[in-house]
């Protein structure tokens, strides 16, 4: 549910990730100036848009696209979103390692924003494989930044979320999750695993090196833009 994505539970067993993530997230969007009168940020790829609320609160219209369920506007994979825009801002949040056309979709951000406008965009570093229906990349810090810079981004800062010391300790609860829930009364004992789990992660977090987790993230947070000089329609006429 988009709540509990938003602000997890303690005995979540992504807690320590979600809630960092959304600390980033909200320290990235701090950093973004507020909405003026008419400003929309179009969320590609929504899912059930757990951050609207962090769009909203800072004064933008939000709008929802998504391949399917309940969307503003159906994106159609290979075709331009059908946006009368520009955008102020593109959002996109876990999706860019589900898409195999990085040109096609990397474009449409770019082709969505007004020149000058952001992309704030979260993927994954380091993470267990997940499709939805598929399931195609993961990045290094400098791999992220060298896919928005050739398509015509200024990338203004990456930040990494979750070191690995505590996506480590992660990837063990949920493997101990799924086991968990196959054994006689181990469901009940899982809450609490949950709980200590996260405890011992935001310790580990505490402990690990900036310049480590910003090396070996779980998650990459980055804040781009298109040129204020930028006037084209996009990459390769996109």
């Amino acid at each position: 549910m988009p709540s509990e994505r938003l602000t997890p539970p303690l005995w979540d067993h992504q807690r320590h990730v979600l809630a960092s993530l959304r600390e980033q997230l909200l320290r990235s969007l701090a950093g973004i100036d507020h909405a003026n009168a008419g400003d929309v940020v179009v969320d590609l790829g929504c899912g059930d848009q757990p951050y609207r609320r962090l769009i909203e609160a800072r004064g933008f219209k939000y709008v929802a696209c998504d391949l399917e369920g309940p969307t503003d506007i159906v994106i159609r994979p290979g075709e331009q979103v059908q946006f009368d825009g520009p955008a102020v801002g593109v959002v996109s949040f876990q999706v860019l390692e589900h898409v195999w056309d990085l040109d096609w979709y990397l474009g449409e951000c770019r082709r969505l924003l007004r020149p000058g406008g952001w992309l704030l965009l979260s993927t994954h570093g380091a993470w267990l494989y997940h499709p939805h229906p598929n399931d195609f990349r993961r990045w290094t810090r400098a791999g992220l930044k060298a896919e928005l810079e050739s398509r015509g981004f200024a990338v203004s800062s990456i930040r990494g979320v979750v070191g690995p010391l505590a996506w480590t300790s992660l990837f063990r609860l949920l493997g101990l999750r799924h086991l968990l829930q196959r054994v006689p009364g181990g469901r009940f004992v899982l809450p609490l695993v949950c709980v200590l789990t996260n405890v011992k992660m935001q310790i580990e977090d505490a402990l690990t090196p900036d310049a480590v987790t910003q090396d070996n993230a779980c998650v990459y947070v980055v804040v781009a833009r298109r040129p204020t000089d930028d006037h084209g329609t996009g990459p390769d006429g996109l």
